[in-house]
């Protein structure tokens, strides 16, 4: 039987959602969408257009689609500030919860949320959508094949030209640290799950450019060291002259004792170690590619499922609300850190937050 599904947010990203998320999961008998709301009415055209709901199944009002409406869970896909009150009404009305990352824009609201679910009994995900895109879930599995060695460090790349108004979504050039909210809580949370350890310390310098039409800081350069000993760096921009690696074609190279790996533009190569000792040198490009995975779903539109089987009773999926406060963690921490300008040791910046919330 489909899950009955509220489906909370249908402009901006909501619009991917009504679009090419939801529709393979209703084609495949996992979800019915029962209503959709958002403020604006004409978002809601795509609602209509993508999901084929009626006009009394669309609203502007959010509590009057939860009251009229019977559900088994809702989605949220609205700016981070107001996951905690759509939050709120879902458990009101006693429903489960997949939201749109970060989980709040605060950790302490991210912390209060984590709490409220698990006090509610209710099962709550994360959509961390890059992390289970193609390409990197092609290079997660080369890096824990075994085939590669130890992992050593990675380097990952993410550089967009955006820096006008709007040309990133209006509320982002609107909100502070807008590029670790908004962006790097993919990327970090991506080498953190490609690590195989919690991150121990994070170092991170962020600033805005005289020419960003930015709010808050929309440039960012990262160090991450983790309790297993591997290393990141990260660079991360939205006001470049030009995007080198903008969304979904992220620069992620990972040297290993055994090979080097390197994605980029959605192409995988792996450069093998010379045993005889001979000095080597390439560039890339010239590697030895590695195809992609292939599997008739990726990014949000597999999430959705892996809630779905989750909720049928199967295992946890990977970014349940709990574990993801980990993501969430390591995007306020180096907030943190770029105020003080010092490391900061993730896991007690994490710990004292709690006792704090």
């Amino acid at each position: 039987m489909a899950y009955k599904v509220i489906q909370v947010g249908t402009g901006g990203f909501g619009r991917a959602w009504c679009e090419r998320f939801l529709p393979p999961n209703v084609a495949d008998g996992l979800i019915e969408v029962v209503a959709a709301v958002d403020i604006d009415p004409a978002a809601l055209q795509n609602a209509r257009q993508h999901l084929g709901l009626r006009d009394d199944q669309c609203y502007t009002d959010i509590r009057k689609a939860f009251d009229e409406n019977k559900a088994d869970f809702c989605t949220i896909v609205v700016p981070p500030a107001y996951h905690e009150s759509v939050v709120d009404l879902a458990l009101e009305h006693d429903l489960n919860i997949l939201s749109e990352k970060p989980i709040a824009d605060t950790l302490a609201g991210s912390i209060r949320i984590v709490n409220k679910a698990k006090s509610a009994g209710k099962k709550m995900g994360v959509t961390m959508s890059h992390r289970f895109d193609q390409d990197k879930t092609t290079l997660r599995r080369e890096l824990r094949s075994g085939q590669h060695g130890d992992l050593d460090y990675m380097m990952c790349r993410f550089t967009c030209d955006a820096r006008l108004f709007g040309t990133w979504g209006k509320f982002r050039h609107e909100i502070a640290d807008t590029l670790l909210i908004e962006g790097a809580v993919h990327h970090l949370d991506i080498l953190a799950d490609m690590s195989g350890a919690l991150c121990d310390t994070i170092y991170a310098q962020t600033w805005n450019p005289r020419w960003g039409e930015y709010g808050g800081d929309s440039q960012a350069l990262v160090t991450m060291h983790f309790a297993n000993g591997t290393r990141a760096v990260y660079e991360g921009a939205k006001t470049n002259a030009v995007g080198l690696n903008g969304w979904t074609r992220e620069y992620i190279r990972a040297e290993c004792e055994k090979t080097t790996l390197v994605l980029g533009q959605r192409r995988l190569e792996a450069f093998h170690y010379n045993p005889d000792g001979r000095w080597t040198e390439k560039n890339e490009g010239q590697g030895e590619t590695i195809p992609l995975m292939e599997q008739p779903k990726w990014a949000n539109a597999w999430l959705i499922e892996k809630f779905v089987r989750w909720l049928d009773g199967g295992e946890a999926m990977e970014t349940n609300v709990e574990a993801n406060l980990q993501s969430v963690a390591l995007v306020f921490a180096a907030i943190e850190s770029s105020r003080i300008g010092q490391p900061v040791k993730v896991q007690e910046f994490l710990a004292q937050t709690q006792r704090e919330s």
